[in-house]
């Protein structure tokens, strides 16, 4: 933290007064800068103690002159963390405080900041480790970051979810499970490492892979328990999880695969198959891979449905979200809360809840509208009541539930209490582990399922143990020192690391920092055995977990199998640019430089993305890569057909610009990462209408900044149309469309986002758009509304403005 900062706060420290150290994201002293009122002036933000109680304050800049502007008496008796991040807001920072309560515990608390004052939206949330940023779901990141909350259960072990914002409330995340339980998942495979006689590990081993969407790395696991013939788990348990995995791991004779293409009106998904054939027609605007009950999650414009592999609908597109089908139930989502379905799209719960888990070994884990957690069975039933403040999935028979602040119980499937542990955070059990905290400030170590300590708390953050090693943090500075311990909690890999991932099949990706003064960069990794055996240098930018003795990787120019010793894998495919490789029944889908693919094992290509949209007659639209940097990546429109060559030339040079196609360097290392894309949204007679996206975002920040442009293009005249073009000259059309946006804002309660008072209008060249029907006109994030609100939209059909629309103009007669 700069000298001044800190002097500054010093200054407005109470006497005698001390400033907090928290652990989270990193050791360092409780301060930090965000703007939290939104009026783009940043506030301090510090923690400290006084007369043994902890206190937040929050000092502010104005007319040259810093004064304390706000104060909050907290809870408990310190500070575990102190953040700010875009949580239940788009534009100004929410305040994460974490009130040190018990030994490892302590309790979450939300603040937004208006008119200097701290106001609490969140409150009785508990934890022991935390972990907040932007986490990419099935479409990537969406600016707003999601918390991770891990609540220490038994001996070595956390339970984990990961939660958003939404509707007023947390509620968990489930989509971005796949990215941050591989986390979790990792931590098992250290515990195994360090005991593999113990079948109980291999259990919760087995469990944590299923939730990080790797089944066939689970049926390993389970398979290495039952070869224990141990009492704990039973065989009827570890045989139920067996079923789960080969049942996720089945090839279930994949045909149909999901495709996208680009097309006027916008970019679609349908279901090839392994020839490359459309088979259901692209129609949704995302398509989600069939289960293995043969049924798959599509998304239209009206929502979230089910189709089978004949493309009929089992459930129509009315939900919000659905998640994937878990023990033959799936959990859908709308705007009153979620419920349970069976295979046939019926509801079999009575009522919506404000979370439901997917099933675990026949419990799903509810939460009502009180924040108390129970448990359903496969029936719907509430077979344990909501009474507790926290509860986490089934394992091997098991799950660990907070009671109350500084206690946590392990539940048997009828809900009856097996054991008591009296500390402020116990994690999840797993190989008969749980990781835990004495204290919410305190350090982390681990307990066995009796309560007894077999590690002591030395760690400032850790992850589970998985075949005796787990993965620990002992940052005592600003720094990541991350490293791997066995069992005895002996270093195999020196904590000196900027990342580690562990990526299972006894290997582990070990990262350096790309910058060494900036780390939040990102990572070089290399490739090391649980042994600590280096195998290659730092020569991979990703690398995925194993899979039958393959990971995807990539570096700066191709992405490739490699094999356990961290080499490229001879006979596999090597495909130019960053991205991923999966191995897809029959098939290989290439998801490289934000472009899908999929390819046979002999590396041709099957189907790839359609990179010409054609108009009709000779023109058409012709997709174009600009990568000059790993960092800055940027798919382009340029037009064919037109006749004059000379306009053809002045269009596409025009659309280079407008599309950010510009000098970047190659061999630096950019302070952020661009990504641009298009589509065709419209195109009628001879006008083409162009949507240039993109987002910026800087390494570091909370979220990056997407834009959105409309380039109307005559493809005759080769002239760009602008708003004012619409109508006529003797008209004041800013008047006109504000007056009209005015209105829908003020009676129509989808656009009860607008922040009050905000919206003043709108400007002669106010981004727009046009289809057949009607002008649409929408703002940029923040201008009226929050982020999280993207692009405030408003259409207004021409029926409403004919009267000056100018009809004989060349904007409206290119396309009427």
């Amino acid at each position: 933290m700069d000298a001044s900062i800190m002097a500054l706060v010093r200054r407005y420290l109470p006497p005698g007064a001390k400033l907090s150290v928290v652990a989270e994201p990193y050791r360092k002293a409780a301060v930090c800068v965000a703007d939290m009122d939104g009026d783009g002036i940043p506030e301090i933000i510090a923690g400290y103690k006084w007369e043994g109680q902890p206190y937040v304050m929050i000092i502010k800049h104005y007319n040259h002159t810093w004064y304390k502007a706000a104060t909050i008496k907290g809870l408990g008796y310190d500070i575990t963390y102190l953040n700010t991040a875009l949580v239940t807001g788009d534009k100004a920072m929410d305040l994460l405080i974490g009130w040190q309560t018990g030994a490892i515990w302590s309790e979450l608390n939300i603040f937004t900041y208006t008119d200097e004052v701290l106001n609490k939206v969140v409150g009785g949330v508990y934890y022991s480790r935390i972990e907040v940023e932007d986490m990419p779901g099935k479409n990537g990141k969406d600016g707003k970051a999601e918390i991770a909350l891990w609540q220490h259960d038994t001996g070595e072990a956390y339970r984990v979810d990961v939660y958003r914002w939404e509707d007023g409330k947390l509620i968990s995340a489930p989509d971005v499970y796949p990215y941050y339980f591989k986390k979790v998942a990792a931590y098992y495979e250290e515990r195994v490492k360090e005991e593999p006689q113990a079948a109980f590990y291999w259990y919760y081993l087995a469990d944590a892979w299923l939730k990080a969407g790797m089944p066939r790395r689970a049926l390993q696991a389970v398979d290495a328990a039952l070869a224990l013939h141990s009492s704990y788990p039973s065989e009827k348990e570890l045989l139920a999880l067996k079923e789960q995995a080969l049942s996720k791991s089945r090839m279930r004779n994949v045909s149909l695969y999901p495709a996208r293409i680009k097309e006027v009106g916008g970019t679609k998904w349908g279901y090839i198959n392994t020839m490359g054939n459309f088979i259901i027609p692209p129609e949704y605007s995302y398509a989600y891979p069939f289960q293995e009950n043969k049924l798959a999650i599509v998304e239209k414009e009206e929502g979230s449905g089910i189709i089978n592999e004949a493309g009929k609908f089992i459930v129509r597109p009315k939900y919000d979200f659905i998640q994937p089908f878990s023990e033959g139930l799936a959990i859908v989502q709308d705007k009153s809360g979620s419920r349970v379905i069976d295979q046939q799209g019926r509801e079999i719960t009575a009522k919506p809840y404000a979370y439901i888990s997917s099933f675990q070994e026949g419990r799903a884990v509810f939460q009502n509208q009180r924040m108390q957690y129970g448990y359903l069975d496969v029936e719907g039933r509430e077979v344990i009541p909501a009474i507790y403040t926290y509860a986490n999935d089934f394992q091997g028979g098991y799950a660990v539930v907070k009671v109350k602040e500084g206690e946590y119980a392990l539940l048997n499937k009828k809900g009856g209490i097996e054991e008591r542990y009296p500390y402020a955070f116990v994690g999840t059990l797993g190989d008969g582990l749980l990781a835990f905290q004495e204290t919410e400030q305190g350090k982390y170590g681990f307990i066995n399922k009796s309560g007894q300590v077999v590690l002591p708390p030395s760690y400032t953050g850790v992850q589970p143990f998985q075949k005796g090693r787990a993965i620990v943090n002992v940052a005592e500075d600003y720094h990541n020192r991350y490293g791997v311990i066995d069992k005895a909690g002996t270093f195999i890999i020196k904590p000196q690391y900027n990342d580690i991932e562990e990526l299972g099949e006894e290997r582990f990706a070990v990262g350096i920092p790309v910058d060494e003064d900036k780390p939040f960069v990102g990572s070089k990794y290399a490739i090391y055995d649980t042994n600590g055996n280096q195998f290659t240098n730092f020569i991979y930018r990703g690398v995925l977990p194993y899979k039958e003795g393959l990971a995807s990787a990539y570096d700066d120019t191709n992405t490739f199998f490699i094999n356990t010793s961290g080499r490229r894998a001879s006979g596999w495919p090597v495909v130019a640019g960053m991205g991923t490789l999966s191995l897809e029944g029959e098939v290989i889908k290439a998801n490289v430089d934000q472009r899908i693919s999929y390819l046979n094992k002999a590396g041709e290509t099957v189907w790839r993305e359609n990179t010409v949209i054609p108009l009709g007659g000779t023109y058409e639209v012709q997709e174009k890569k600009y990568k000059p940097n790993k960092d800055y990546l940027v798919y382009y429109p340029q037009v064919s057909g037109i006749t004059d060559k000379n306009i053809q030339a002045s269009v596409n040079a025009q659309l280079k610009k407008l599309s950010e196609v510009k000098d970047i360097p190659a061999d630096i290392q950019l302070d952020y990462n661009y990504f641009g894309n298009f589509d065709v949204p419209f195109f009628r007679k001879h006008l083409l209408v162009l949507k240039l996206a993109a987002y910026n975002y800087p390494f570091g920040a909370a979220h990056g900044m997407p834009t959105e442009i409309y380039p109307h293009v005559d493809i005759v005249s080769g002239r760009f149309y602008e708003l004012k073009d619409l109508f006529r000259r003797d008209v004041d059309y800013v008047a006109v469309l504000s007056a009209i946006i005015e209105k829908q804002i003020k009676t129509n309660e989808k656009y009860s986002y607008v922040w009050p008072d905000q919206y003043k209008g709108i400007k002669p060249d106010q981004p727009f758009y046009v289809d057949s029907d009607a002008l649409y006109i929408y703002f940029y994030p923040y201008e009226i509304a929050p982020y999280a609100a993207g692009f405030p939209t408003f259409r207004i059909p021409y029926s409403e403005i004919m009267d000056i629309i100018d009809t004989g103009g060349a904007f409206w007669q290119s396309y009427h």
